[in-house]
């Protein structure tokens, strides 16, 4: 497994936000403990992420969020991505391994190594992710346990 280990500064970039509007995230459906961590992750999220003020997700979820216009959005408890291997090349920012998707250009970045995953979708007329990507590591890191060492 290779890690690339991002140097990590807050960007704020993006349009104005669209308050009271929808935005279309399909929701996963976690089980067990995946369940439990990914709604408290989701209720955690901030309310504005990359100057984009949060939006609802559609349908209703307690999996999802959404911010902006075009759509910034989270979906806690996918499935393990099919890309992921042991030789994947992982992106690591506050602690948490980021798979990047897909790797030549990516704009889906999907959170490895807890008990849930976490997949961050970022468009990229917002420009460098890290912005999105270190407030959601914060929170994974402090509310989705980690899986042993070199587990993904």
């Amino acid at each position: 497994m290779r890690w690339v280990t991002a140097t990590v500064g807050v960007v704020a970039l993006g349009v104005a936000g669209c308050g009271g509007s929808t935005a279309d995230v399909t929701p996963p459906d976690p089980e067990g403990e995946a369940a439990e961590v990914c709604a408290e992750l989701v209720d955690d999220l901030p309310d504005v992420l990359l100057d984009e003020s949060r939006v609802e997700a559609e349908p209703t979820s307690d999996y999802t969020a959404a911010w902006g216009d075009p759509v910034i959005s989270v979906r806690c408890g996918v499935p393990r991505p099919e890309t992921l291997r042991a030789d994947s090349e992982l992106i690591a920012i506050t602690d948490v391994a980021w798979l990047p998707q897909p790797v030549d250009h990516p704009s889906m970045y999907t959170a490895v190594g807890h008990t849930a995953y976490v997949e961050v979708s970022v468009p990229p007329s917002y420009g460098p992710p890290a912005g999105a990507l270190l407030p959601i590591s914060s929170l994974i890191a402090s509310t989705i346990p980690a899986l042993p060492d070199g587990e993904l």
